[in-house]
């Protein structure tokens, strides 16, 4: 959703805001700890500069599929040739890059960050997997930048929360064992040994 003064702001200075390094005073108020409800606010929807990297990504990861099985047909050999792929195929990983594409432009528009981080991720890996690793590369570290970062939103807001965070499960049962105590038997039913 949006803020207030981003309606008023020009398109040039959103741009600028969203790939230009915060002023003092933005730095300083990102550094202060967050309230449950800006937590909230900020782990459902993508900020500004997620949304515009995955609707810039978009366009280009069209382009790049294009690009790519056009090289692949071009370069297929002749069909007694055991490389020989049918050219069908590569029509459908033409569909599949497109379809992928299509997906960022949608979570990009939707501002979900996980899920485009999601996308943006299968798009370096398909690409990647064709062995055109410098187009694979970008899109992978883009969509592994936006999944760690909506688990460390998701971590905070638990933490924020007191839902527990890391100390859930076993690791809160041994935080809360003394040091000297035994470990609890487990239930699983081992047989005697002869």
């Amino acid at each position: 959703m949006r803020a207030a003064g981003d309606d008023r702001q020009s398109l040039s200075d959103r741009v600028r805001r969203a790939l230009l390094k915060p002023e003092a005073t933005e730095a300083s108020s990102a550094a202060a700890p967050q309230s449950v409800d800006e937590l909230v606010h900020e782990s459902k929807d993508a900020d500004d500069k997620e949304r515009l990297i995955g609707l810039i990504a978009a366009p280009i990861a069209a382009a790049i599929g294009l690009l790519i099985t056009s090289a692949l047909i071009s370069h297929d050999p002749a069909a007694p040739s055991k490389l020989h792929v049918s050219v069908s195929l590569y029509h459908e990983v033409l569909v599949a890059l497109l379809a992928l594409s299509v997906l960022m432009m949608v979570t990009a528009w939707l501002r979900k960050r996980l899920y485009l981080g999601i996308v943006l991720a299968l798009f370096g890996l398909t690409v990647f997997n064709l062995h055109y690793w410098g187009f694979g590369v970008p899109f992978l570290m883009f969509g592994a930048w936006m999944m760690v970062t909506a688990y460390r939103i998701n971590r905070s807001l638990k933490e924020a929360m007191g839902d527990g965070g890391a100390a859930s499960g076993s690791l809160a049962r041994d935080a809360g064992a003394s040091p000297g105590a035994k470990p609890r038997p487990s239930r699983r039913y081992t047989p005697p040994t002869s």
